[in-house]
This record gives structure tokens, C-alpha cells and sequence, in this order.
């Protein structure tokens, strides 16, 4: 087999990849490729061998186990919820998931709301706005920041530091974001155990224990808080401008859901599948040999999982590049799947649907603004969206 160099598909690639993926998966689910920062690893773009792919345990997210790699946030930050496997995994999770149950994310309903409204308060009197830095963005950072309970003021370094991390555009390093993060968890961590008991969800996981007495340690929660920070803000940032962009883009749709606001949920899971805020996995580590539709990935392999490639897979979705709110995009791997599968997905999801029919109601002449200059779309292979979001009403 063949390596398919994914740089030589250069701007074109960056902005829409799926032309490529359907190509690649017309000669088989699983290719040998050579990623846009010049990674060799092996992608995944088949629908049900990726939806296998993410439940194989043969497929392990610890680097160490398999290779002598150790990424930078990991060396600086920790292992998180995203970099380790059972037994420590699963450990962490049991820790961390009381705090993401259904019933206490619908309670943050009435706040998100609120904050939606603030927003397009703001917006309103201009006509026009970038809509990633008026709604999208300041949104979900206020949202997991106030959860976590992370000062106001310290939000804007929050945002400098994640892009960086998932999006560079190369304002700072990768180790001076890393490093600004992990010294700033560490000190609020430590105000926060100094203070006692406070109704945010970092004092909570500094106070939780399981049954047999079991508790988070000092790496553990600068991981998760980062692990939190990061997730809890950038893939919505993406989840709400992406499907603003995509109704905005078919007027079909958009007239479909000014007609029926039931349809904002189906018009979210639909973007999810279409064109969701995350294109491929993080990072797996072939364990051993694993033969996948007759293709063998060799141990140690870096493994990319095409989340956003597997949904436009015709053999799991008739017609996939149809952009189409009525569909049924159930099975979706836009929150991943198996052991990993996002713990912030019903969080994401209120946000998301609060977010985008509160605009629609507000500005019932929205339109992408024709002023506006060419997409940037992020780099890379990990977050999907552009930077900005231009629109006017």
C-alpha cells in the first residue's frame, strides 16, 4: 500500500477535506498517511471500522506503553482522561462523571440562557459581527469557566493559551502555553483547597472521594482542569459557529427551522454528523498488530480515527453530502465512542441548542456577510472550523 501524503493536498485539503476522504475510502476503509504537520500514522475513514476502531483496546491512548514518546502536555501538565488507559482510566472517570450527569447539566440551563441573551444584547446594535468572537467563543469559555470557577479577569489567557494548544497560529510556543497553564492550575488548585468547601466544580472535585476513600491528586486535578478547560470550551466554540455557517449556507435548512424551532436540536446532530467541530481522534497507539478489513496496522503505529470522514461514509449515511436537518444522524461519532466517549457531550449539546435558536429568534434576517473575506479555517487535523464567522442581520 501506498503512503498518501496529506500535505501535497495543501489549503484545499485544509478547507474541505471530505472530497479526499471519499476518495481514500474508495480503495479501502484504512490508509497509511502522512499528516499535515508531517506525522506518519495510519487513518481511519471508513464509518463502522472507525466506530470498531474507537471501543479497540488494542488501540491505547498512553504513548509510553508502546513507543518513546512522551507528549508535551502530558510531560508538563499530566496524564488525563484522554492520554491513559484501564485500569487508570477507568479510575479517573468513576471519579470525575458524578459531576456530568444529565441532571446537573440541565440545571446550568436557566445561566446558559442568560448569558446567550447578554450576548446578543451586545451584538444587536451593530447590524453585523464576527460571530465566533461575539457569541461562539465567549459563550462556552464563560460557561466551563464559571463551572470550574476560574476568575473573569483569567478567561482571555485561557483562550490565548487553547488556541495554541488546538489551533496554533503562533502568537507563543506550544511549551510556553503548556507551561502557562499548568502553573496557573496549580495556583488556583491550591487557593481553591485553601478556601474550603465553594460551589464550583474544581472545589468539588478536590473535595470528592469514592467509597473506599479514593481521591484526585494534585497532577490529577491540574489534568482534568486542563483536559476541562481545553474540551469544555473549543469543540463548542466549533459546534455552534459550524452549524450557524452550514444553516446560513442552505436556505432550504434555515427556512425549515425558522418554521419549526423543533428542529434545532435535529439541525444540531445533523451538523455534528456533516461537518462536526472535531475532524479526526486524538492520538492512538497500536498495542500490537491489528488487521482491520485486510489491512494490517503494525504495532506502535500512530492511529488517526476519522470522526468527521466516517460521517460522510455512504454506507452508514444515504447521500452524506447532503446537508439536511430532517435526516436521522443517530450513530454520529462526532462525542467519539466506546470508553472515551466525551463526558462534556451533554453540556456541549444545551449550549449549542440554546445558542443557535436564541439567534435565530433574535435576528430573523441573518445572513453570512457577503463582505466578508475568504474563510481561515483552523490548520490541522484535530478541530474543524474557521476563525472567524462574519454575518450580518
Amino acid at each position: 500500500m501506498s503512503v498518501t501524503d496529506l500535505r501535497e493536498y495543501g489549503a484545499d485539503f485544509t478547507a474541505n477535506p471530505y472530497p479526499y476522504y471519499a476518495k481514500l475510502r474508495a480503495s479501502g476503509p484504512v490508509h497509511e498517511v502522512i499528516t499535515p504537520e508531517g506525522i506518519p500514522a495510519w487513518l481511519i475513514v471508513g464509518y463502522e471500522e472507525a466506530r470498531a476502531a474507537l471501543a479497540d483496546q488494542r488501540f491505547i491512548k498512553n504513548p509510553a506503553e508502546v513507543i518513546d514518546f512522551v507528549p508535551l502536555d502530558t510531560e508538563v501538565i499530566g496524564p488525563n482522561l484522554l492520554s491513559v488507559d484501564p485500569p487508570d482510566h477507568t479510575r479517573l472517570r468513576k471519579l470525575v462523571a458524578g459531576e456530568f450527569t444529565g441532571r446537573r447539566v440541565e440545571a446550568l440551563r436557566p445561566r446558559v440562557q442568560e448569558l446567550t441573551d447578554e450576548l446578543l444584547d451586545a451584538m444587536a446594535p451593530a447590524g453585523r459581527a464576527d460571530l465566533v468572537d461575539s457569541l461562539a467563543f465567549p459563550l462556552p469559555i464563560t460557561v466551563i469557566c464559571e463551572l470550574l470557577g476560574v476568575p473573569a479577569a483569567d478567561r482571555e489567557s485561557f483562550r490565548r493559551w487553547s488556541n495554541e494548544l488546538v489551533a496554533p497560529n503562533g502568537t507563543m510556543s506550544e511549551r510556553e502555553a503548556v507551561e502557562g497553564f499548568g502553573g496557573y492550575l496549580d495556583a488556583l488548585i491550591e487557593d481553591k483547597r485553601a478556601a474550603g468547601p465553594q460551589d464550583d466544580l474544581l472545589s468539588a472535585l478536590i473535595a470528592t472521594r469514592a467509597e473506599d476513600g479514593d481521591r484526585l491528586s494534585l497532577p490529577e486535578l491540574r489534568a482534568l482542569g486542563y483536559l476541562l478547560l481545553i474540551a469544555g470550551h473549543e469543540t463548542t466554540v466549533n459546534l455552534i459557529a459550524n452549524t450557524v455557517r452550514l444553516l446560513l449556507g442552505h436556505p432550504g435548512q434555515l427556512a425549515a427551522v425558522r418554521a419549526d424551532f423543533g428542529l434545532v436540536d435535529a439541525a444540531i446532530e445533523e451538523s455534528l454528523r456533516y461537518d462536526g467541530p472535531v475532524e479526526t481522534g486524538t492520538y492512538r497507539f497500536a498495542r500490537e498488530d491489528v488487521e482491520i478489513a485486510g489491512t494490517v496496522i503494525p504495532a506502535r503505529a500512530i492511529v488517526l480515527v476519522g470522526l468527521a470522514a466516517g460521517a460522510r461514509d455512504p454506507g452508514r449515511f444515504p447521500d452524506p453530502d447532503r446537508f439536511d436537518v430532517r435526516r436521522d444522524p443517530r450513530g454520529h461519532l462526532a462525542f467519539g465512542h466506546g470508553i472515551h466517549f466525551c463526558l462534556g457531550a451533554p453540556l456541549a449539546r444545551l449550549e449549542g441548542r440554546i445558542a443557535v435558536r436564541s439567534l435565530l429568534e433574535r435576528f430573523p434576517r441573518l445572513e453570512l456577510d457577503p463582505e466578508a473575506p475568504p474563510y481561515e479555517w483552523i490548520q490541522g487535523l484535530l478541530i474543524r472550523g474557521t476563525r472567524r464567522l462574519p454575518v450580518v442581520w
